[in-house]
């Protein structure tokens, strides 16, 4: 069988969870795969074109994609206190942003990621909205290309060292409005796969998860070469934050918030109806 292709980000919990994988540090069953770092956009939009057999993608984006990928139950970034922040460089009240969204120059990290929908969720009146990499964000708000951003993964420890204020919490308002863990981000696989290979590779992304946090160190070489930020402080911490027993199983809790996620996006007219095979069998 020709190599599969597996996106995921340069993100530590991704090249933590998958380190194992494809450093062949667990047997990968005869399955070989042809690995592609991206972004989290970049993934989704790789995920539009079909490019990818297997790959890390938002949550939200998923949501368009059903017709031609299912969901696994491991890999994801799923959780409570993991969530967007919108930050400015000045305070600006919530008032404020309710009542001038439109008005407000906001960097989002991509149309189709979760947090983009989280903002649409929060304020649904905030229009101008400038996509960019999730890394340039925060430099975009100090020079004030923006008037605020909103930030993920490694950012969410490095915005206030910068100076930058918290609006919101857009984890915190998700849990807030409905009680439920924050559906990030999941792995997808092309839906036109045999049921055996994709059992197989969710299964191998268990094994690799549980490798990783048996040995520790042995992905942190991996890690770091591909880390946006290299103190090790902020590697683990992101780490910690994004990787749990969700990741290593979704189970009835997390497969509940994610379809809960989308029920709230029908209901707001964000997406359209979703088939109900969404995940593998």
């Amino acid at each position: 069988m020709a190599a599969l292709s597996l996106g995921f980000s340069p993100c530590p919990n991704d090249t933590f969870i998958f380190d194992a994988l494809v450093n062949k540090r667990i047997d990968t069953q005869g399955l070989e795969f042809d690995v592609q770092l991206g972004d989290v956009e970049t993934l989704n939009n790789k995920a539009f074109k079909g490019e990818l057999d297997i790959t890390k993608l938002s949550y939200h984006a998923f949501a368009y994609l059903a017709d031609k990928y299912q969901l696994l139950r491991s890999g994801s970034a799923l959780g409570k206190n993991c969530g967007p922040i919108l930050i400015s460089k000045e305070p600006i009240s919530n008032d404020v942003t309710l009542s001038e969204g439109e008005g407000l120059k906001i960097a989002i990290p991509g149309k189709y990621t979760t947090a983009n929908f989280l903002l649409s969720i929060a304020f649904p009146e905030a229009k101008n909205k400038i996509e960019m990499v999730f890394s340039e964000i925060e430099n975009a708000v100090l020079s004030g290309k923006v008037d605020a951003g909103l930030i993920i993964h490694e950012n969410r420890f490095t915005y206030e060292s910068k100076g930058l204020k918290k609006l919101m919490d857009l984890g915190e308002f998700w849990e807030t409005k409905t009680g439920l863990h924050i559906p990030l981000g999941g792995i997808a696989i092309r839906k036109s796969l045999p049921a055996g290979i994709k059992l197989k590779v969710e299964q191998l992304i268990r094994k690799s998860i549980a490798y990783a946090f048996a040995n520790p160190d042995a992905s942190k070489e991996y890690v770091r070469c591909h880390s946006q930020e290299l103190e090790e402080h902020v590697i683990k911490s992101h780490i910690d934050l994004y990787v749990n027993s969700y990741s290593v199983n979704l189970g009835a809790e997390g497969e509940r918030a994610v379809r809960a996620m989308y029920a709230i996006a029908m209901k707001n007219g964000i997406i359209a109806h979703l088939p109900e095979d969404i995940f593998i069998v």
